[in-house]
């Protein structure tokens, strides 16, 4: 695991790194909102449909959606929005 997370900034709460990429997110004009003592972020779709939960994995290193299928290293807030943008409306 250790090496898994090698480069990574230091573990940071779980909370801290969802409030990253909630504001990345509202930057791109993507609505998301923190849930479950923000243990989880819920991104809502521009159109209908069910949102995309996205959460925080592997020790604080990455973010993660669809059962960690899809994940994003939490040291690119920026990089990780964008691409849940652009995820959301698929």
């Amino acid at each position: 695991m250790r090496s898994a997370i090698a480069g990574f900034p230091p573990i940071q709460e779980e909370g801290d790194i969802l409030v990253r990429l909630r504001d990345e997110l509202t930057r791109l004009g993507v609505n998301a909102e923190l849930r479950d003592n923000n243990t989880a972020l819920m991104v809502h779709r521009r159109e209908p449909g069910m949102p995309v939960w996205e959460f925080v994995g592997f020790c604080g290193a990455y973010y993660s959606r669809q059962s960690a299928e899809q994940r994003h290293p939490t040291a690119d807030p920026e990089g990780a929005a964008k691409l849940l943008a652009e995820y959301i409306v698929r």
